[in-house]
C-alpha cells in the first residue's frame, strides 16, 4: 500500500513540475514587448506554474542592468596607417628615410601624434607632424609606430608598427652602382 502512495506522490510532483514554465519578457528599441522561452540579454525572467491564474507560482526577476552606453570614439579613422616607409623596406647608404602617416579624417586641433622609433618617442617632431624625414641612420633594424592621443578624453590609438632596415656600404659590400 505504501508503494502505491509513493507512486501517487511522484505522479503529482511530476504533474506539478510539468506545469511550470520559464518565459522571458523584454521590450525592444521600438517599444514592442516580446515574450520568448529563450533568454535574451536584459530580459525579465517570468516563472509560470499551472496555478498562476490566481498569481500563485509566478515570480519575476528584475532585468540585468544594461551596460552604460559608450560614447563614440573621437579617434574613428577610415585611414590610419604608416604609408612610408613600407614594411621590410631597405635603405642604403646615407638615404634619407621619409616617414608619412596616412590619416583620414585629418587630425583634430585637440589631438596629437607621438612617433616612436624602436620603442622610444621622437621628441624632435611637432605634435601634429604627419610626415617628416629621419636623418642618416646607422646600420640596423628599425621599428616605427605612431600613436594619436586625444587630449580631451585621453583616448589613444596606435598604428601597426613598420619594420625597416638600413644598410651601410663597406669595402666588402659596396653599393651596387646599377641600383641608381
Amino acid at each position: 500500500m505504501h508503494l502505491r502512495r509513493l507512486w501517487i506522490a511522484l505522479g503529482l510532483f511530476a504533474a506539478f513540475a510539468a506545469g511550470a514554465a520559464v518565459i522571458y519578457k523584454w521590450t525592444d528599441v521600438d517599444g514592442v514587448v516580446h515574450y520568448s522561452d529563450q533568454a535574451v540579454p536584459g530580459a525579465e525572467k517570468i516563472i509560470i506554474s499551472s496555478s498562476s491564474a490566481n498569481g500563485i507560482g509566478r515570480t519575476t526577476h528584475a532585468p540585468a542592468p544594461a551596460a552604460p552606453a559608450k560614447a563614440p570614439s573621437r579617434l574613428d579613422y577610415k585611414v590610419f596607417a604608416i604609408q612610408s616607409p613600407v614594411k621590410e623596406q631597405v635603405f642604403f647608404g646615407d638615404e634619407i628615410v621619409s616617414v608619412r602617416l596616412g590619416l583620414d579624417p585629418a587630425l583634430k586641433s585637440d589631438q596629437e601624434i607621438i612617433w616612436n622609433l624602436n620603442g622610444s618617442p621622437l621628441t624632435d617632431q611637432a605634435l601634429d607632424a604627419v610626415s617628416f624625414a629621419l636623418p642618416t641612420l646607422a646600420r640596423g633594424t628599425y621599428v616605427i609606430a605612431a600613436t594619436v592621443k586625444d587630449t580631451l578624453t585621453g583616448e589613444t590609438q596606435t598604428t601597426d608598427s613598420v619594420t625597416f632596415y638600413v644598410r651601410q656600404p663597406s669595402s666588402l659590400a659596396p653599393l651596387n652602382p646599377l641600383r641608381k
